[in-house]
C-alpha cells in the first residue's frame, strides 16, 4: 500500500459532513488500533460509526486512505504533545526528562494509537517515514531549546530518545502494564 500517489481529497462541504467524516476517523482508529489493518474492514468501520457503507466512500477512496489520513492526524497530535513540552517553565533544566515522560505517557495511555502508528511502517512506509521524520524534528527542536543537545547532534539524540521511549513503553507499559514512572524516564535517558 502506498498512499503517496495523489487522489483528490474528498472534503466535506457541510458541518454535518465534517462530523460524519470525524466519526469515520474515530471508528477507524478503534478498528485499526484493536484489530490491526488487515483485520479491520470498511464494513467494520462503518458499522462502528453507525453509517452506511456507501457513506464511507463520500469521504475516503479506500481503507488505505483512511488509514494514512489517521496516521498523519495521530502524528500531528504527537507533535503537538511534544511542542507543549517546549512551553513548560522547567524545559531548560529537564527538557529531555519531560520529553521522555511525554513519550512514555503517550504510548501507555494510547496503546491502540501506538499500534496503528507502528503498523504504518508495514502498511504505508512513505506515511510512516513522513510522520516519524516530523516527530524526530519536533523532539530535536525541544532538545535544542532545552540545551540538551546542539543543533548538530539533536536529530540523532531525538531518534535515540524516541526509539528508547517506544521500546521501554512497549515492554513495560503495554506488555507488563506498568505505568510510566521516574525509573522508566531515567532508563530512557540512559539509553
Amino acid at each position: 500500500m502506498n498512499t503517496s500517489t495523489a487522489l483528490k481529497e474528498l472534503i466535506p462541504v457541510t458541518s454535518r459532513g465534517a462530523a460524519t467524516r470525524r466519526k469515520l476517523l474515530s471508528s477507524a482508529e478503534i478498528e485499526f488500533g484493536t484489530k490491526g489493518f488487515p483485520a479491520a474492514s470498511v464494513s467494520s468501520i462503518t458499522q462502528r460509526a453507525d453509517v452506511g457503507q456507501g457513506t464511507f466512500y463520500l469521504y475516503f477512496h479506500s481503507k488505505e486512505e483512511v488509514f494514512a489520513t489517521l496516521v498523519r492526524e495521530l502524528g500531528q497530535q504527537q507533535r503537538l504533545l511534544i511542542s507543549a513540552v517546549a512551553t513548560k517553565p522547567t524545559v531548560k533544566n529537564d527538557g529531555a526528562a519531560l520529553l521522555a515522560k511525554a513519550l512514555l505517557d503517550s504510548i501507555a495511555d494510547n496503546p491502540g494509537r501506538y499500534r496503528l502508528l507502528r503498523e504504518a511502517q508495514f502498511m504505508d512506509e512513505p506515511v510512516f517515514r513522513e510522520t516519524h521524520a516530523q516527530l524526530f524534528a519536533a523532539v530535536a527542536q525541544v532538545l535544542v531549546a532545552a540545551g540538551a543537545a546542539s543543533a548538530t547532534e539533536a536529530p540523532l539524540k531525538a531518534a535515540a530518545l524516541v526509539g528508547a521511549a517506544e521500546q521501554i513503553a512497549l515492554q513495560q507499559c503495554l506488555w507488563a502494564d506498568v505505568q510510566p514512572n521516574k525509573a522508566m524516564v531515567a532508563a530512557v535517558l540512559r539509553s
